[in-house]
């Protein structure tokens, strides 16, 4: 009901909510909130077992999640430096008590003087001594709650906890009204549940009333790999599957002029590479030169290892475009690694009489406007850039080919937008982030793949090593050998300055000691604050020799090519995915000398965040880690998922829903071309804020 009475509606405002007004409204949109329908989409992250009422006459365990009921006595506040408040008391049930404290929850005094008995659920720790205490207790009037299974939300701007709670509970009567987008046909020969049926079972779980039963049922919710997660995840893959694929079909009906390939032949790739392509580069490069030579427009990916020689070949694959008369985009995440990529390119474009033209957002208006004009007018033929190409006054006469590198950090949506700026241009993406086989065909499934899987002969294996705090000067005299030997030095983290919401070792705050442990060593900075010829001159004196040793955050991840660097250093490791650790060891090792990666970590490192790091120092292999970040983390950013729609993908999970992916794919397939999806496409956007307009377009 409406704070008016009136039955509320899928698409009311949130102001229609009780204890819902303008400001808040305003908050929750800003996390990208706006309808009732918003919010009851916005499933539980885990569940509360608040079934049963531990007595305090019964041994309780250290970690142990407990709900209590009794009153809280000897209450205290005691104000401590930086404005922080510590609550603390007993909490009795008449059988025994336990010490309660609360953490910076300035009110909450006030609310167990009005309350003479409460429901208090929390987590029992070990305090200085040994005993025993409540910490942070979430508490309810026994008037207002019974014990029942709890969920628990992920936080909107400043709602969380109870009050999030109570306000999506608003919202559960609207499951009943809900349109069902999907066929009751297909529903039924895949045994899923309705939507109403999925958000209401979602929301308020019903489970069994015997523990054992109810502890499984309540492990399937926590994992997502219930009926009613499972029908969720279904329909978002399947509008994916659909999307991707009327996105592949409308491309591959398109007509474009045949590219001459035979203009970048063997003997031309001799000339203008210093070394041999491998087997696998020849390879994928005879695959993209089909693609380019078939009349059709190529829409590629290219995967392949960090090293692997992925920029050689798309080198190539832009000469050939480039001398058959047509222009040539080149589009990287950072100004960083646009920079890279715009003077290797030069390297290798030198005698050929193509010169690479730059466009980042950090160029000067003027700059801007010159190359801006001059790829509208066709005078500039190859561009490297940033998102700047995104910008609608970025113009090309005669766009013949897009190239878009670590397609992870853009997404489906933002390369179209780059594509559209040609009449059908072709399309190749790279990444060095490794995807699984099964995973790359369904994330990008309006692309063809190739893979890189050779890397060049001589290469070594980075070497790498876990280290705890306590080794850390065993670690500076290994930096000391390096450097003496002719080595240089990453040392990379996690962010730039110290933070009180991410306990991590910050470059600002090491600078001093590092300097310090290495007088004799040239160290300069990296990060994403400096200016763009602050960061040039830092990277040209640590591949000139001057300094030894680069202080960066994760701005060298991709685009730092320095055939010295031997070392790199990782601070805070666990602070990172297993794929990011993998790239930013892919910095080093590129030259002749045997390269060193040290992974530091706190000695209280718990044992899942152990057992991650130790896959990264016992494997080279990217897609092994690969599979192993899926495993720890789920897909995340390892493919860029999030940029598909609005949101991403909100309910499927792409390790945990590999079969699913499959049957989504093979349905999608199966009834496009009979229109018996159509229905479900039209309405799927009600729901799910996934706009598929673009797919035939």
């Amino acid at each position: 009901m409406t704070a008016d009475g009136a039955e509320l509606l899928p698409g009311d405002p949130l102001t229609e909510l009780k204890g819902i007004g303008p400001k808040s409204a305003e908050t929750l949109s800003a996390e990208g909130f706006n309808t009732v329908l918003d919010l009851l989409l916005h499933l539980p992250r885990r569940y509360e077992d608040r079934t049963r009422v531990t007595g305090l006459d019964k041994p309780i365990e250290a970690g142990s999640w407990v709900l209590l009921r009794g009153s809280v006595t000897g209450v205290r506040v005691r104000r401590l430096p930086g404005r922080k408040i510590i609550v603390d008391g007993l909490v009795d049930d008449g059988r025994g008590n336990l010490k309660v404290v609360w953490f910076n929850h300035r009110w909450i005094h006030t609310r167990l003087a009005d309350e003479p008995e409460l429901y208090l659920y929390g987590q029992v720790r070990e305090a200085r001594g040994g005993s025993l205490q409540l910490v942070n207790p979430e508490i309810e009037a026994v008037s207002d709650e019974a014990p029942r299974i709890v969920p628990v939300y992920r936080r909107l701007g400043r709602f969380g906890g109870r009050r999030l709670r109570r306000i999506i509970e608003q919202c559960l009567p609207v499951a009943d009204g809900c349109h069902d987008p999907l066929p009751e046909t297909l529903q039924k020969r895949f045994g899923l549940p309705s939507l109403n049926e999925a958000l209401r079972e979602l929301h308020e779980p019903n489970l069994p009333e015997d523990d054992t039963r109810r502890a499984i049922a309540l492990e399937e919710l926590h994992r997502g790999g219930g009926p009613y997660h499972l029908r969720l995840a279904f329909d978002e893959l399947l509008a994916f599957a659909c999307a991707m694929g009327s996105r592949k079909a409308a491309r591959s009906s398109v007509r474009v002029p045949k590219i001459k390939t035979s203009v970048v032949d063997e003997s031309r790739v001799r000339e203008l590479l210093p070394f041999v392509l491998t087997g696998a580069q020849r390879r994928v490069l005879g695959e993209i030169q089909a693609d380019l030579g078939s009349g059709k427009p190529m829409a590629r990916l290219v995967q392949g290892d960090v090293g692997s020689g992925k920029t050689a070949v798309a080198a190539l694959a832009m000469l050939t475009v480039l001398d058959s008369g047509h222009q040539v985009a080149f589009m990287a995440p950072t100004e960083l690694l646009a920079e890279q990529h715009a003077r290797t390119l030069s390297d290798v474009l030198a005698a050929t009489g193509h010169t690479v033209h730059q466009l980042t957002g950090s160029l000067l208006a003027a700059e801007q406007r010159r190359v801006r004009q001059e790829l509208a007018d066709g005078t500039a033929r190859l561009v490297v850039g940033t998102h700047a190409l995104f910008q609608e006054s970025v113009k090309f006469r005669d766009l013949g080919l897009v190239v878009v590198d670590e397609q992870h950090r853009f997404g489906v949506t933002q390369r179209q937008a780059l594509a559209e700026k040609g009449k059908t241009p072709h399309l190749l993406v790279m990444t060095a982030t490794p995807i699984p086989r099964s995973l790359a065909l369904t994330v990008y499934g309006d692309l063809d793949l190739s893979v890189i899987d050779e890397l060049p002969p001589g290469r070594k294996a980075v070497r790498t090593h876990l280290r705890f705090e306590e080794s850390r000067s065993k670690v500076i005299d290994f930096v000391r050998d390096e450097i003496a030997a002719g080595g240089r030095v990453f040392v990379v983290y996690p962010i730039i300055d110290l933070s009180d919401e991410i306990e991590a070792a910050a470059l600002t705050d090491h600078e001093a000691s590092v300097r310090e442990a290495l007088p004799e060593a040239g160290i300069e900075i990296l990060h994403g604050r400096l200016d763009r010829t602050q960061r040039e001159e830092a990277i040209a004196r640590f591949r000139d020799g001057s300094a030894q040793v680069l202080l960066a955050t994760t701005v060298v991840e991709v685009g730092v090519d320095v055939p010295q660097a031997s070392m790199i250093i990782i601070e805070s490791a666990h602070r990172f995915g297993l794929s990011q650790l993998h790239q930013l060891r892919g910095r080093v090792g590129r030259g002749e000398r045997q390269a060193w990666c040290v992974l530091m970590a706190d000695s209280h490192l718990g044992e899942e965040a152990r057992r991650r790091l130790e896959v990264v120092c016992r494997s080279n292999d990217g897609f092994e880690i690969a599979e192993a970040d899926l495993e720890f983390r789920g897909p995340g950013e390892l493919t860029g998922i999030r940029q598909w729609g609005p949101a991403g993908f909100r309910f499927a999970n792409l390790f945990r829903d590999r079969t699913l992916i499959n049957v989504t794919k093979d349905l999608a397939a199966e009834c496009q071309s009979s229109g018996d999806l159509d229905d479900f496409l039209e309405n799927l956007s009600t729901y799910h804020r996934v706009d598929i307009g673009w797919a035939g377009d």
